[in-house]
């Protein structure tokens, strides 16, 4: 079965045209194996599907995003720019959507970015006059967040184990953040209604469900059914040993909707954002050519009562 769509755009490409943008290697120990963040000449993971629980993947998507964070700023960081708010590959932009609310109104709101990366929509935030935090489950990829620099704080952890008091944010947000890597969604999303006020609202994005049904390929042979839509099995890249190196877990899209239900949000929206005629670039699986023909987002616009 060809594999779903990765939210990390396939097996990152090694830049050829660009100095890394961190000089210094970082070591990790990964499945018994020590290996530098963008060392080459590593052996190529196994891709399969099969089950994995909470515990293995954070420690596999942990590891996968310290090593792989260099090659993803490189390779889309233009698009992403420093202090942008993008929702998905389309390049919905949050001042033009405006889910969180119009940005003269966010204007001394406490925000909380889930699955940061190098914190560009926190960075965009802080510009509305927000008091926005940067959570991502990867150290390198807030040290990228660093590089880039911002006045707000930055904070290692895991999405399903927020480390904040109760009812200390206004809003909440994820691009692409957590939820698609986690096993167990719900209790993720309970923590972001633990930390959210009364009346705030949490608006994330993932990979549309539907994309799972077909291969991850940006061209003609991306558009043909390749598997059900309705196995849930994730998708898994495994070492030699059968250590996970990489997990993505598919939920449906009524697999969604019950887990906003169950966490004690209210889906206000769901958004399907249409490709632009502007955007003329590839991004893994995501293209023109798929884009205007099958949905490859789906943003969920939550409400805490």
């Amino acid at each position: 079965m060809s594999p779903p769509e990765r939210v990390a755009a396939r097996r990152l490409r090694k830049s050829t045209t660009r100095e890394p943008i961190i000089q210094e290697p970082e070591v990790h120990e990964t499945a018994g194996t020590h290996e530098a963040s963008g060392a080459a000449g590593a052996d190529e993971p196994e891709a399969t599907r099969r089950d994995a629980g909470v515990t293995e993947s954070s420690r596999a998507n942990r590891g996968w995003w310290d090593r792989n964070a260099d090659d993803y700023q490189v390779e889309h960081g233009t698009f992403l720019g420093d202090d942008r708010f993008v929702w998905g590959p389309e390049g919905l932009d949050e001042i033009e959507a405006e889910l969180l609310g119009p940005p003269e109104e966010l204007k001394g709101k406490d925000v909380l970015e889930i699955g940061a990366g190098a914190a560009q929509c926190a960075r965009w935030l802080a510009a509305q006059g927000a008091r926005p935090v940067a959570l991502d489950l990867s150290h390198r990829q807030l040290q990228h967040a660093l590089r880039i620099g911002g006045s707000f704080p930055l904070v290692c952890a895991d999405a399903g184990d927020l480390p904040f008091a109760d009812a200390s944010f206004d809003l909440a947000c994820s691009a692409y953040g957590a939820l698609p890597f986690v096993a167990d969604p719900v209790r993720v999303l309970r923590e972001v209604r633990r930390v959210l006020r009364p009346g705030g609202r949490f608006v994330f994005s993932v990979t549309h469900p539907i994309r799972w049904a077909f291969p991850d390929e940006p061209g003609p042979e991306g558009l043909s059914v390749s598997g059900s839509y309705f196995d849930r099995t994730p998708y898994v890249e495994q070492d030699e040993a059968g250590n996970a190196v990489y997990v993505e877990h598919h939920r449906t899209i009524g697999d969604r909707v019950r887990d906003v239900v169950a966490a004690g949000f209210r889906l206000v929206d769901l958004v399907e954002p249409e490709w632009p005629a502007w955007n003329t670039s590839e991004w893994g699986g995501w293209s023109p050519l798929r884009g205007n023909l099958i949905p490859g987002t789906a943003i969920f616009v939550c409400e805490r009562d």
